[in-house]
């Protein structure tokens, strides 16, 4: 930045709070004193907030509270006072309907804490699915240098010799002991096999998705998304970011100077590139808005249509995981091999430009990222539909699904609930076929609550004993990035609001042509006007509380699911607190 843009000690905001002559600041410093701390030791520095989303219930940030040192180490180094903030966990393992119901919850706390405390720049540590974005919307709002340390994936599965990958191998095996083809034996070391230190998925799920993201949006350092949990490369990145934000104070690189339309675009692509998860849509868009970047679903498609799968990474690749992914060069290898694609003068976190980020990086293993002459996949990972079914849009991976299911028909069989879905597949005298669409609605942001993972649908138990592993599946809900098939999500506007998906009936023809992206029921529009008149709006799900709040102003799949009341067009952001 240019020396005339550098801050000074008297301009930064946490002098506002300790530096005045007055009864306020008097107060701030005692209590300061009170800490333990002398006037020497936070004085006329930045002062650095470390947002931790550790919890002993996120199994995924089980190494945040010693990267939360490393952190501290590199802030001391580069002449700040670093200070350590809990943040909601958010962890997707445990919490129930969802924890898509409270990203919003960490990203108002996020934004409040910062704006409501000294805080001259903020480390944000997260990584399990929603806290990517939860941070990263919040920070936008707040607008104080930023930067972003990703939890990295854990260390590959094993057992029995065989690499696992978290989630999409959970889904295989319980298909093959649904079908009684593996026993109570084996089930129990894949169990324990499956997730062996701390870290998040090392599959291409949300996790990995999500922080590829924030790192190919300038957030992050560069590459810092792909390195292990457990890599003693994390810890020197983790104070590497403590040594990086104290000078992004002093440079007074703010989020706008950083995410803007070039680097949301650049994000995009690099998630396409990947095989990232359909969850991408939903928080990617989310984090558009908060920087006023009017991002939509037809902008992604038109983007996946042109970008090539590049990573051969499960659940979209057949071979690799995260861990290998790194070995071949970690996503500055992957970027660099669509570097034509990028707006290269995209500035970062580093104060370089994504362009200088880039250089030196190279591939190592060519088969895990692959040449564009030799793709995973010819498109992108995601596809956006359009029909009289989701007049607002769906998603479905294509990559990710038997290819017979791009173009299909057949008779939808219609679950209002979760519950009753579970309870019919697992009916070994369901009558069901191959060419069923099975269909789950009530799932939505609304419905579910929460918008949760339930969209991956399980094939019925007697398709299973037949040998079947993958059929159509729609939903309004969302679905776990480690998942895959045929599962068309994300479908809205969401039946619980009365959207299309409400009027079906058991019985009716569903036609996808993902081809040309379109989702119907062969359903004359006379008849649907009738059940349109019949269909009734159902009960609130909550009366009070979170809850509450979040069903009046959540906003549907396709425009983020953010609060209306939170996104950039709604209004300013409050501005600095008064101090008196």
């Amino acid at each position: 930045m240019p020396a005339s843009h550098r801050k000074t000690p008297e301009s930064l905001r946490s002098t506002r709070w300790f530096g005045p002559d007055d009864l306020r600041s008097f107060g701030h410093r005692s209590r300061m004193m009170q800490l333990g701390y002398s006037e020497s030791d936070f004085m006329g520095k930045p002062m650095i907030g470390i947002l931790n989303t550790w919890s002993e219930l996120n199994s995924c940030h089980a190494h945040f509270r010693e990267r939360a040192k490393d952190v501290k180490r590199g802030v001391l180094q580069a002449g700040g006072f670093p200070v350590e903030l809990p943040s909601l966990s958010v962890d997707e393992s445990f919490t129930k309907p969802t924890s898509m119901l409270y990203r919003n919850m960490l990203a108002m706390e996020t934004e409040e804490m910062i704006r409501s405390h000294p805080l001259d720049g903020v480390v944000l540590m997260g990584g399990c699915d929603k806290t990517t974005p939860g941070l990263v919307m919040g920070a936008i709002t707040a607008g104080v240098p930023m930067i972003y340390l990703p939890a990295g994936p854990m260390l590959r599965g094993n057992y029995a010799g065989q690499k696992l990958g978290s989630g999409s191998d959970a889904w295989k095996y319980w298909d093959e002991r649904r079908a009684g083809n593996i026993s109570d034996a084996e089930w129990q070391g894949v169990q324990g096999g499956i997730a062996r230190s701390a870290g998040v998925c090392m599959t291409m799920g949300t996790a990995s998705t999500m922080t590829a993201i924030a790192d190919a949006m300038g957030l992050t350092l560069p590459g810092a998304s792909s390195v292990p949990a457990v890599d003693s490369g994390h810890q020197r990145m983790a104070a590497d970011c403590g040594r990086r934000i104290v000078d992004m104070v002093w440079e007074d690189l703010t989020p706008d100077l950083i995410v803007t339309e070039a680097s949301v675009r650049n994000a995009a692509i690099v998630a396409m590139a990947t095989g990232c998860s359909t969850n991408a849509v939903v928080h990617l868009i989310a984090m558009a808005r908060r920087a006023g970047v009017d991002l939509s679903l037809d902008d992604l498609d038109a983007l996946g249509r042109v970008t090539p799968l590049i990573a051969n990474v499960r659940p979209s690749g057949k071979d690799y995981l995260m861990e290998d992914f790194y070995y071949a060069g970690g996503l500055r290898a992957l970027m660099a091999q669509i570097k034509d694609r990028l707006a290269l003068d995209a500035l970062t976190v580093t104060g370089k430009t994504m362009g200088e980020n880039l250089i030196g990086a190279q591939v190592y293993n060519d088969d895990v990222i692959r040449p564009l002459s030799n793709p995973v996949y010819a498109e992108g990972s995601l596809a956006v539909l359009r029909g009289n079914l989701c007049p607002d849009g769906a998603v479905i991976k294509p990559a990710a699904c038997d290819a017979k299911y791009h173009v299909h028909q057949g008779p939808a069989l219609v679950f209002d609930s979760y519950p009753e879905m579970k309870a019919a597949i697992d009916d070994e005298t369901l009558d069901v076929t191959p060419d069923h669409v099975l269909v789950l609605r009530n799932a939505g942001p609304l419905g579910g609550p929460g918008f949760p993972e339930w969209g991956m649908l399980p094939i019925p138990k007697a398709l299973i004993k037949q040998g079947h592993r993958d059929m159509l599946r729609i939903s309004d809900a969302r679905m776990s990035g480690t998942s895959y098939g045929a599962c068309v999500l994300h479908v809205a506007p969401e039946s619980y609001v009365g959207g299309p998906l409400a009027l079906l009936k058991t019985g009716d023809i569903i036609r996808l042509d993902l081809p040309n992206r379109r989702l119907d029921m062969l359903v004359d529009e006379a008849e649907l006007e009738v059940r349109r008149a019949a269909w009734q709006a159902p009960d609130p799900r909550f009366e009070r509380g979170w809850g509450w709040m979040f069903s009046k102003h959540v906003t549907q799949a396709d425009k983020g699911c953010d609060f209306d009341f939170l996104e950039r067009s709604f209004g300013a952001p409050a501005g600095e607190p008064e101090i008196y």
